[in-house]
């Protein structure tokens, strides 16, 4: 009987390896393996045999089933990879595509690295902000037209007995206060805040969401010099070591003295162009902290002095060399193919 089964194993082992496709080899599976198959015939004549050649016969008829299962099977997938299409596994796949950070974002974390450098810690204060911090605390006068409905998006929600109204901070600046009793009213303060800021305003030039830069500085002996040493390092770092920053006076309620910040154009350096007036460009607000805002965030003016900056991103982001953008609110826009160009 061992000679039979072994006989049976290599005449089935001989038809496998000559199968030419998928019905051949389940003919071939059912002949041999199947419920009156001829492996099945040998196993109903196994109570024929002593104790011990059932033992020794039940073995090899159980290795003779593993082995034609795995022969079969291993033939059906030379089979399979026969039948299949051809392909080169040597060529790149198909490339998938990646997304990529917004360019408003990218410029966000490139200012916050730039001023990183010079010892700035970025700070996150509310986008929805009392009055107190966005305008009383920066010494604005109750009257000012900025505290207007017109001006500000004012969020219906009940009056603050201590804070006054509750409104989407309509600038950076409304972290400063904050920052200073953040520390407990000791400086120094080096803060860097980027934040999302609304204002009822909509034009090429504007956009009701916007985002902004603050920078505050307070400590002992603080005084222009150093205001000015602090965004020439950031607009030669951001813009281009050719790039030269004036200031020019103005009147902001949060600093004494003010100046408007302009810097050569960053696209003419300078030598006038349609984009800018005479070679410069008006960028941002900046000045000296007034004595009335560091009394509001507890600190002594007789002994602190500080500087503050604040600025758009988008607008420093339009300025940008190389970054020609007319219309500000394209910033925004949900196209895949304008933002892919950035």
């Amino acid at each position: 009987m061992r000679d039979r089964i072994l006989n049976i194993k290599n005449e089935a082992i001989a038809q496998i390896t000559e199968a030419s496709n998928s019905e051949e080899l389940e003919g071939i599976r059912i002949e041999y393996l199947g419920r009156k198959g001829k492996i099945n015939e040998l196993t109903g004549n196994i109570n024929e045999l002593s104790s011990e050649e059932k033992k020794q016969i039940g073995i090899l008829i159980n290795e003779v089933k593993t082995t034609l299962e795995n022969e079969i099977s291993s033939k059906e997938d030379q089979l399979h990879i026969k039948s299949a299409e051809w392909f080169d596994p040597t060529i790149p796949g198909i490339k998938q595509d990646l997304g990529h950070l917004h360019m408003i974002t990218q410029a966000i974390q490139e200012i916050e690295d730039i001023f990183k450098q010079i010892g700035f810690v970025r700070r996150r204060y509310p986008e929805a902000e009392w009055d107190y911090f966005a305008y009383t605390a920066l010494n604005f006068p109750s009257d000012h037209p900025a505290r207007d409905e017109m001006e500000t998006f004012f969020i219906d929600s009940p009056e603050n007995k201590k804070y006054g109204k509750m409104l989407l901070t309509p600038h950076t600046s409304s972290g400063q206060v904050r920052e200073m009793l953040r520390v407990n009213s000791k400086p120094p303060i080096r803060m860097l805040n980027i934040a999302k800021t609304y204002r009822r305003e909509s034009d090429a030039s504007h956009n009701p969401l916007f985002h902004q830069f603050e920078g505050l500085v307070v400590d002992e002996g603080i005084n222009i010099t150093h205001l000015k040493g602090t965004l020439e390092y950031f607009v030669q770092h951001f813009y281009g070591p050719n790039i030269k920053v004036r200031l020019r006076p103005h009147n902001f309620k949060f600093t004494e003295p003010s100046f408007e910040i302009d810097t050569t154009c960053t696209i003419c350096e300078g030598k006038n162009c349609k984009v800018c007036k005479e070679g410069w460009l008006e960028q941002a607000g900046s000045g000296m902290v007034h004595p009335n805002v560091l009394k509001a965030g507890g600190i002594d003016p007789k002994k602190y002095s500080g500087f503050a900056f604040g600025w758009g991103v988008e607008r420093a982001l339009m300025m940008k060399s190389g970054v020609k953008i007319p219309d500000l609110r394209t910033l925004y826009s949900t196209d895949l193919r304008y933002l892919r160009q950035f």
